[in-house]
Parts: C-alpha cells; structure tokens; sequence
C-alpha cells in the first residue's frame, strides 16, 4: 500500500511507480466501492483477450442539456452513443505507462482512459453496472445503503 497524491494523476503515477513486473494495470476509484466484482472480471477478460485499455461505462439515460453561462438551454444534445465511465479501468501496463509520460500535465483530465485517448489508442468498453455509483454527495450514501441492504 502507498499514499496517494493530491491529484488523480500523482496518485496514479505513484501507483506505476510501486508496480513493476506487472503485464496489466487497474485503476480503480475508492469511491465506487460497491462495484461488483463482475465488472473487474470484465474488464480483466477484454485485457487478456488483446485490448490495450479498457473502461466499463453504463448507457447515459438522462436527457442532457448544453446550458450558457446565462443559466439558458442553449440545446439539447442527443444523448444516443453517450455513455458514463466507471471503474476499474484497465490498461496494459506500456499503455498506461506511455499516457502518464507524454500527456502534458496542463492537459485536464479526469480519469486515466482519457489520457491513453489523448495518445490516439483506442479504449475499448465493457459493460459496467448501475451499482457501481460514485458516492461523491450525502444522497450517494443513501443509494448505497439501499444497495447493500439489497444485496443482504
């Protein structure tokens, strides 16, 4: 176990450094801790079958709106082919390693998919799973408890 670091970034960075040897690499938040374990399995699976990256998303079944910065509609994007990402992301070890060294760290990024993206490699998908929200806010505490009690 290793401390992480103030960003996403660093703490992925320090992970890379205290890994050596391995052929796969999964990132994985904490705060999606009620991921089952189906979704690692699958994203493993689509890594040892030749897939150089890998993320598990679920199809976006809101309806999404591009607001201006008037607080306006200003449309409403189809929502067809969008899709959230989750975790366990997974890469081979080379990609992950490649990403982390040639995205500038200006580049805003928000999860590790989108820096092997940023390298021109495709990300392939895997089917992820509603139970494996982010609990971020107060209300995200809510639907894990439904969930856990659920899974009793």
């Amino acid at each position: 176990m290793i401390a992480g670091g103030d960003t996403r970034r660093e703490s992925v960075n320090l992970g890379l450094e205290a890994v050596d040897g391995a052929d796969f690499i999964l990132v994985h938040d904490a705060a999606r801790a009620l991921t089952p374990l189906e979704v690692f399995r699958r994203v493993k699976n689509a890594l040892t079958q030749g897939a150089k990256a890998v993320v598990p998303v679920v199809a976006v079944s809101d309806t999404l709106k591009r607001v201006g910065a008037n607080g306006c509609v200003e449309e409403t994007l189809d929502r067809s082919g969008v899709y959230s990402a989750q975790t366990p992301q997974g890469f081979q070890a080379a990609v992950l390693r490649e990403a982390h060294s040639r995205v500038p760290n200006e580049i805003t990024i928000t999860d590790d998919a989108s820096m092997v993206e940023w390298c021109g490699i495709d990300v392939l998908t895997v089917a992820g799973d509603s139970e494996a929200l982010k609990i971020t806010e107060p209300r995200d505490v809510e639907f894990a408890t439904a969930i856990l009690e659920k899974r009793k």
